[in-house]
């Protein structure tokens, strides 16, 4: 993929492309901590005739610096992603395919929430639940704490930031490495990626501080001592400013695409770096126990999300992948990549 910068109305963001100007246009949205070249093993393979774009978004990559207000949840990012598409001459063609990765696959619901008429489809691939990153009990997205405690930015490992601001790529001290973290839980461990020393170099680009990844946070008198704050990565994503549940009520309902797998640690019942699992696992002392702050059930809760949607009239497909962590876009690039277009060759 090629690197150009595009100009916008709200920031100057940094896309990696491929295929004709004129081809089918294709927006592909990365997740947490990484860059739209996660998506380039995707796009490599592609046919003639396709347009892909995949932007680092606000606090990523070489996109301008920008604060994220987490108060509007994820609507930075989905009014940076329209801002991108007015430049890019596809605003109002009914012609767009979207898909997002992970934090983008929530980025992705709230750009149909605004925009749904834009768009000929839609995938998510290990999408962030509707109701954000953690502290949620049921599928319902009912929060464990009235405050959102145990979400946000001071949800993040001090030294995996530290180490993060200072473009750490060693594999000292394992377990606040971002190589190892990445390595063990953002794909399978059974996946050894060929391009890592690339891939972490993209993910050191991330901006850290308060208005970046993890962002700000507050104190709390509920467990574990700290809630969301109001600006930054990590704080938009949580359930108290983020809820895209109204995704499954859209009047206009392109063909969604979900795809998983089966091996995700990030997104999933029983997340690795949710303070439910990390509590059950006695990992975070003085978990108040399941009644209180359970793990949140992210699978269901999407697929309750998705359910609805197709109870609506919308048309929704599920993909699997067996062995398959929190990185399709990785791991499995072919079959990512065929199912991708068999889907938007299906809404043609």
């Amino acid at each position: 993929m090629d690197k150009v910068m595009v100009e916008t109305s709200r920031i100057r963001t940094h896309c990696f492309v491929s295929g004709p100007e004129d081809g089918v246009p294709v927006l592909l949205v990365h997740g947490n901590i990484t860059t739209g070249r996660f998506w380039q093993d995707v796009a490599d393979g592609f046919p003639g005739g396709y347009r892909l774009v995949a932007p680092d978004l606000r606090a990523f990559g070489r996109t301008e610096r920008k604060p994220v207000d987490a108060t509007r949840g994820l609507r930075d990012w989905s009014d940076d992603l329209h801002a991108l598409v007015e430049a890019l001459g596809w605003a109002g063609s009914g012609r767009l395919h979207l898909a997002g990765w992970s934090n983008g696959g929530g980025v992705v619901q709230q750009y149909a929430i605004d925009h749904a008429d834009q768009l000929a489809s839609i995938t998510l691939v290990a999408p962030l639940s509707p109701y954000g990153f953690g502290g949620s009990r049921d599928v319902q997205g009912t929060p464990c704490w009235d405050d959102w405690a145990g979400t946000g930015g001071g949800t993040a490992a001090p030294d995996f930031v530290r180490r993060m601001a200072a473009g750490d790529d060693s594999e000292e001290d394992p377990a606040s490495s971002p190589r190892v973290v990445m390595r063990t839980f953002f794909w399978s461990p059974a996946y050894k990626a060929p391009d890592e020393d690339e891939l972490m170099a993209e993910v050191l680009l991330t901006a850290c501080g308060d208005t970046g990844y993890p962002g700000d946070l507050t104190t709390s008198p509920n467990w574990p001592g700290v809630a969301p704050g109001r600006s930054g990565v990590n704080n938009a994503f949580s359930g108290k400013w983020c809820d895209t549940s109204s995704f499954a009520d859209l009047e206009v309902k392109p063909p969604v695409l979900w795809l998983r797998g089966d091996q995700d640690q990030v997104i999933s019942d029983e997340s690795m770096f949710d303070f439910g699992t990390l509590g059950k696992l006695e990992v975070v002392p003085g978990w108040p126990g399941m009644d209180v702050f359970p793990p949140q059930p992210q699978i269901a809760q999407t697929r309750a999300l998705l359910d609805r949607y197709a109870a609506g009239g919308g048309s929704v497909r599920e993909v699997v992948y067996d062995g398959c962590g929190h990185c399709p876009p990785l791991e499995r690039s072919a079959e990512v990549r065929d199912q991708l277009l068999a889907h938007i060759e299906g809404t043609a």
